[in-house]
């Protein structure tokens, strides 16, 4: 064994490395930590699991996260977003991909027939609440300045005095309710196009659909959406024959307008929140075809979404308040126990808006999630709870039940995929699911790696993305 003075090093995260590296069992750090894949801020586990065989009691197999080097089990954080952890949000694109991918073209439970039914792509945007900065086709933005595209100004109002806050957070808050009064009117303008009654129709035919959320550089949300036809059965099925492509295009251009919500408030007055008036849809061709829009193409597009949030129009991604009171001073656990609220002074008094490295934009439509969180006709939106997210309380990718796999099926079967590399690694052998029981029990007990685990975590993400992209250049 090598012994170092590791006083005479001066960072202490390499001090560590070097502590870590001496360690007896170092192999089996350096394994736990290869198998994350580079996740940097696993999860961190303590309890015990025992593996019996019903039938004779007899212990096939027992595990106790006190073996390990650390004293704990590390699992991936499993974050999508690219801004926390890139290595478990590409996985959760790579999840994304397929599950949009066997929608279009079959595959993973999906039958290869999927690909004849009639599918768009849609995209619904949000409407205007003041003129901002942007790069018109041609011509200088009406500030006068022909803005590159990387300017910080893009998307942001002319003037902010007059631009509509209120409407753009309540816009946000919103847009997950209007996209449900979206897919009805959708089956109502189908059916009436089909001339049969909605009964009728629901009968014939399903509508479908995969969708990922995107924020704008304005800060507001806009869907793009794979919405497909099928039998009434869902994938297995065909539609009728003359519900067709054209006509899925011609109902989803006549249901978005149809689609608000009334706002009412003493404060903002009364509002009608509604898709903007930018609605493109475009028919997905078979892969291996001349299009441009293909399956492949599609699938990818969402894919790359999907691990995208607010950050990427330049705010935060965490949230800000963990236990907001809705200005009663206090909110109760579960188990009714008083919690100080982290929005206020106790007292019902709201907090300075704590230093954010945000753009001004940004921060005012933070500060207006605040202000208007504290209204009691607006306390069923949680806005405290989702400032960081600009109002917006959705899921970022949802599916209707028949479109295709599931994430958590795709999870599933990774998961049994590992464990039975696992089980032949350690020769073990193959157990019978109706008479083998798995007894454990585990803990939380933080997060994240030590300084010099830190490094090696590095290294494996970064190792991996080279071979990546060696891969993707040809290399053998």
């Amino acid at each position: 064994m090598v012994t170092l003075d590791l006083r005479h090093v001066a960072s202490p995260a390499v001090r560590d490395l070097l502590h870590l590296v001496n360690q007896p069992d170092f192999d089996r750090a350096q394994q736990q930590i290869e198998r994350l894949g580079g996740c940097i801020e696993p999860i961190r586990l303590t309890g015990h699991a025992t593996t019996l065989d019903t039938t004779t009691g007899e212990v096939l197999r027992s595990y106790t996260s006190s073996d390990e080097p650390t004293g704990s089990l590390l699992t991936a954080c499993g974050n999508r977003r690219a801004s926390r952890c890139p290595a478990c949000s590409r996985l959760y694109a790579a999840d994304t991909y397929h599950l949009i991918r066997a929608g279009l073209s079959g595959g993973k439970t999906v039958p290869d027939t999927v690909r004849t039914h009639p599918r768009v792509f849609a995209t619904l945007t949000a409407p205007s609440f003041g003129p901002v900065h942007n790069r018109p086709d041609a011509r200088p933005c009406r500030c006068g300045t022909r803005h590159e595209p990387t300017d910080p100004l893009l998307g942001t109002p002319l003037n902010p005095a007059t631009y509509d806050y209120a409407g753009a957070v309540l816009f946000n808050a919103h847009a997950g309710a209007l996209w449900a009064r979206f897919t009805t009117y959708l089956r109502r303008k189908l059916a009436a196009r089909l001339g049969l009654t909605q009964k009728a129709a629901h009968a014939v035919l399903r509508v479908s659909f995969a969708k990922v959320a995107e924020y704008q550089k304005r800060g507001l949300v806009h869907f793009h959406a794979v919405i497909r036809l099928d039998g009434p059965d869902g994938n297995t099925q065909p539609p009728p024959s003359n519900a067709t492509s054209a006509v899925l295009t011609d109902a989803i251009r006549a249901a978005a307008p149809r689609a608000r919500i009334s706002v009412v408030s003493d404060v903002v007055g009364e509002r009608e929140l509604a898709w903007g008036e930018q609605l493109d849809v475009r028919e997905i061709a078979a892969f291996g075809t001349d299009a441009e829009l293909t399956d492949q193409v599609v699938a990818a597009y969402v894919a790359k979404y999907a691990t995208k949030s607010a950050d990427a129009s330049g705010t935060l991604d965490h949230a800000l308040f963990c236990h907001p009171c809705q200005g009663r001073g206090a909110t109760l656990l579960p188990h009714g126990t008083p919690l100080p609220c982290t929005a206020c002074d106790g007292t019902g008094q709201a907090r300075p808006l704590p230093r954010l490295a945000v753009a001004q934009h940004v921060r005012q439509m933070i500060r207006t999630c605040w202000e208007l969180g504290r209204l009691p006709e607006f306390a069923h939106l949680k806005l405290w709870k989702w400032a960081h997210m600009l109002g917006f309380r959705g899921h970022f990718s949802t599916k209707s039940r028949r479109y295709s796999v599931t994430l958590g099926a795709l999870r599933d079967a990774r998961r049994t995929w590992r464990t039975e590399q696992a089980r032949a690694h350690a020769g073990l052998p193959e157990p019978d699911p109706t008479t083998t029981l798995v007894v454990g029990h585990w803990d939380y007990l933080g997060s994240g790696y030590s300084p010099g685990a830190a490094l090696l975590s590095a290294h494996v993400w970064h190792r991996r993305k080279l071979e990546r992209q060696f891969a993707a250049e040809g290399g053998c």
